[in-house]
């Protein structure tokens, strides 16, 4: 009986042995660095269509001027509440010949529609608030005086830029 005692105490110390080594740990450190740069994104769904006038009215020399609102743009911004959109034209059109864009916002401030004919840069979009602004529709009119004449199909790009 002794030594059946005896042998189960030696049963027992190494089931608590082998228990002790199951459960022993070991851990370490790791140092990770983040940080988020400043993003500034803006992209256009597509172009606009083709904006031709070929109407007026008879005894008026500002002709009927044509829109096109088919295109959007969005934009993705994490740095102030102080950015904005602007848009140029590659180059000026003739006298007499309008160009006017709007870009509608939730995140900021529409200017509303802007003449952007004389190829210098304006405004379009103001105070833009950290976020993403999607599909916002793009608005363009063109308008012509009779007194301007004709003008061949013409090609401009419209660059819109977002900067702080």
């Amino acid at each position: 009986m002794k030594r059946l005692m005896t042998i189960g105490l030696i049963v027992a110390a190494a089931g608590l042995l082998i228990v002790e080594e199951l459960s022993a740990q070991a851990s370490t450190n790791q140092t990770v660095t983040v940080s988020v740069g400043e993003v500034y994104k803006i992209a256009v769904s597509g172009n606009p269509g083709a904006l031709s006038i070929t109407e007026g009215v008879a005894g008026l020399n500002q002709l009927t001027s044509v829109s096109d609102n088919s295109t959007t743009y969005g934009i993705t911004q994490n740095v102030a509440n102080t950015v904005k959109i602007s848009a140029q034209l590659s180059a000026a059109l003739p006298a007499g010949f309008t160009l006017r864009l709007q870009l509608a916002s939730t995140k900021g401030t529409s200017a509303g529609l802007v003449d952007i004919s004389s190829g210098s840069s304006v405004d379009v979009v103001t105070a833009i608030a950290r976020g993403a602004d999607a599909n916002q529709t793009v608005s363009y009119t063109f308008s012509a005086t009779a007194d301007a004449g004709t003008l061949a199909p013409t090609v401009r790009t419209v660059t819109l830029t977002l900067t702080n």
